[in-house]
């Protein structure tokens, strides 16, 4: 495996990273807008999240006044953006995400659903 692809693969690992990534993939997005479209996830998370996906080449992130917009590197994923592309457009990829986010469940929601 090509070295430069493995902090891809790393930061891509984590169900909710891959989730922000497409969120930011079409139109920069703020971690406030992404913590709205991610209800069950805390803003410190996000902003976790988001630091991840930076480190790794993944969003960038530019200033609009007091705001910080992320926005997805797709050039940066090379072979794997048409995987990502086409996965997101997936029904059952989008199933398996839903399974994948409540099994990484934690805190007082997911004690609460898991009743």
């Amino acid at each position: 495996m090509s070295p430069t692809i493995q902090p891809h693969l790393d930061a891509l690992r984590n169900p909710r990273r891959r989730e922000i990534l497409r969120l930011c993939w079409r139109d920069p997005i703020s971690a406030g807008a992404i913590h709205r479209a991610l209800p069950d996830v805390t803003f410190g998370a996000v902003s976790q999240h988001l630091r991840v996906l930076r480190d790794a080449g993944l969003v960038a992130a530019d200033r609009n006044g007091r705001q910080r917009l992320y926005r997805a590197r797709r050039g940066a994923v090379g072979p794997l953006r048409h995987w990502l592309e086409r996965s997101w457009d997936d029904a059952l990829y989008r199933l398996k995400l839903h399974a994948e986010l409540e099994a990484s469940r934690r805190g007082p929601l997911a004690a609460a659903a898991s009743r």
